[in-house]
């Protein structure tokens, strides 16, 4: 067998650390194949158990860990060939093989994280309880910005670069990048403000007096928030400019309001007493009206064709559906309290006095 590669000038094709080298690749063919299966069987078992994080584990673990079996698998085989070539290149298997298995690790992290904050929501769902998602997004996000920030010092520092002098200039290179960046930082922090401070979640609906800014909340970036508009158009947001403007958050109201002026004809002004006492009486009775909360029923105006009486009351629902509904019935059972009372309602009119003159002799 050498001779025969000796006469093709192939002699290195007999050498013993070529074979161990040949082993040592097909052994981690062999057990990244193996690592493959196992996975998938595991991440099937460990559906059945109520246990969540053994899920997580794993489904984490299926594509960082046949990443690292190849990483180390390739470095020892590169290991093997090394004292016999003199190719200098040899000399980065070993701080490539330990960037590999830092890329891997941190591969690993980023998965853990990400499917945790995934689980935790649908898990709070399932259960029916409320979930901030905002709050999930934002550690989810942290925790994985951290994991990207410590394998990238980790990395520099296994190629041989101070740590200590890349976070020094980074400082000095902050404080050019920020004068340049101003704006992109300030949308960051606007960010990580609306991350504090809560103002409002994904899926409320906001809308802002200050600009002609009004939809369901979609999406919070740390650059800009993505806002859905009733006409259905994607309305992208800075987030600095949530730090400067008026924002109102709807959704979190805790009643609607419904204010009313009705008018009745000024022949029928000796039943408004009536009248009043007999709406009060039902917003007070009405099922769907908060009686706990501020309720006026009053007659308040003398207008140009109208006797006009107010109502001001808030519904239980705050659901812009249902909230219309129970308007309608309540402005409903108003027209029935006036007829029933043979009173009606008022319309503009205007009457013309004529006034009669006598002759005068001739």
């Amino acid at each position: 067998m050498k001779e025969l590669a000796d006469s093709f000038g192939l002699s290195f094709l007999a050498e013993p650390w070529l074979s161990k080298a040949l082993l040592a690749i097909f052994a981690t063919v062999v057990l990244n194949f193996v690592a493959d299966r196992l996975l998938r069987r595991l991440a099937l078992a460990t559906k059945k158990t109520p246990n969540a994080w053994d899920d997580i584990l794993f489904n984490a673990a299926r594509r960082p860990l046949p990443a690292l079996i190849w990483v180390v698998g390739l470095a020892f085989a590169a290991g093997l060939v090394r004292p016999h070539a003199d190719d200098p290149w040899f000399d980065m298997v070993a701080p490539l093989r330990d960037i590999g298995v830092m890329v891997c690790l941190a591969w690993f992290v980023f998965c853990v994280i990400r499917l945790a904050g995934d689980h935790y929501v649908a898990a709070r769902i399932r259960e029916g309880e409320e979930v901030d998602r905002t709050t999930v997004d934002a550690l989810s996000k942290l925790g994985r910005l951290t994991v990207l920030i410590s394998a990238g010092l980790v990395i520099l520092q296994t190629l041989g670069f101070s740590v200590s002098g890349v976070l020094a200039a980074g400082g000095i290179g902050g404080i050019a990048i920020g004068f340049a960046a101003k704006d992109l930082l300030a949308n960051f922090f606007g960010g990580l403000t609306i991350y504090l401070d809560r103002p409002f979640s994904v899926g409320e609906w906001i809308r802002s007096p200050d600009k002609q800014i009004e939809g369901t909340v979609e999406a919070i970036s740390w650059r800009h928030t993505r806002i859905r508009a009733f006409n259905k158009n994607p309305i992208y947001v800075p987030n600095a400019l949530f730090t400067t403007i008026v924002v109102e958050n709807p959704s979190r109201m805790s009643n609607r309001r419904i204010k009313e002026t009705i008018g009745i004809r000024y022949a029928d002004i000796g039943k408004m007493a009536a009248i009043v006492a007999d709406v009060k009486a039902m917003l007070q009775a009405h099922p769907e009206i908060d009686a706990t909360q501020t309720l006026i029923v009053n007659f308040n105006e003398f207008a140009d064709s109208s006797l006009n009486f107010m109502i001001y009351t808030f519904t239980k629902t705050t659901l812009w559906v249902h909230f219309h509904a129970v308007k309608q019935d309540i402005l409903l059972q108003v027209a029935d309290i006036i007829a029933r009372h043979g009173a009606e309602i008022a319309f503009p009119t205007r009457t013309l006095h004529i006034e009669n003159t006598p002759a005068q002799a001739g």
